[in-house]
């Protein structure tokens, strides 16, 4: 394939699949972040199977914990492979997410991911990324009978600023919760980490705002196509 028509195949690329390969992205990178912090803690032996991604001599703050999960009786394993599979998560999603098993397997490896200590905050975007993409290049008779033409028109707007708006907000959230700062500058703790929780839940609005308009948006392009084909 030239370079060509490697750029038209991605400015051809569907808004369904930009929008499952950006969720799945974001638990790739969250799950080599958490790796990060768990290498760090060195060949300690987890207390339980749950633990703290973030340990207290790697905290910059005080509630910087990312609390996670993992099987692997070693901090410092864990780290390794969450970062491993948080790669394999990403390129997955980058790249084969819409082939035949690609809804399937981003699923498995985003599991394995969340087992590593990959972290059960993105569990949602696992979860949805993995719905959408099954979606990529199949017909949207059951959205297009149920959106109204008002909603479709609002909602085809947000694209693809959506997506920009949850890529922004997801890392804004993971900065408060690894730093702290700026909001320390000027509030305390509780409250900070309050804020921090703000950005989850408005991240988790925002991915359903991706995945809508990223429908509509199919919607109104298969529509044209007809009305030029028939034109």
């Amino acid at each position: 394939m030239n370079n060509q028509n490697r750029i038209s195949t991605w400015y051809n690329m569907s808004a369904i699949r930009v929008a499952a390969s950006t969720l799945g992205v974001l638990v790739g990178l969250a799950g080599i972040e958490h790796g990060f912090f768990e290498m760090l803690q060195g060949n300690v032996i987890p207390s339980s199977i749950w633990i703290d991604a973030i340990g207290p001599e790697q905290r910059i703050w005080e509630n910087a914990t990312e609390t996670a999960i993992t099987v692997v009786p070693n901090f410092f394993w864990t780290g390794v492979l969450a970062m491993i599979f948080g790669l394999f998560v990403t390129i997955w999603a980058i790249l084969f997410i819409d082939r035949k098993y690609g809804a399937r397997i981003l699923l498995l490896l985003s599991i394995i991911l969340w087992l590593v200590g990959g972290g059960y905050g993105p569990v949602f975007f696992t979860i949805f990324a993995t719905i959408t993409a099954t979606r990529i290049n199949k017909p949207l008779t059951w959205w297009n009978r149920r959106l109204s033409l008002g909603v479709r028109d609002f909602l085809v707007k947000l694209w693809p600023w959506s997506v920009l708006m949850l890529v922004i907000t997801f890392w804004a959230g993971v900065e408060i919760a690894i730093f702290g700062y700026p909001l320390l500058w000027f509030v305390n703790a509780d409250l900070t980490y309050g804020i921090q929780w703000i950005f989850g839940i408005l991240s988790l609005g925002l991915m359903f705002i991706v995945i809508l308009s990223a429908i509509t948006y199919e919607i109104r392009n298969k529509s044209n196509s007809l009305d030029t084909t028939t034109s």
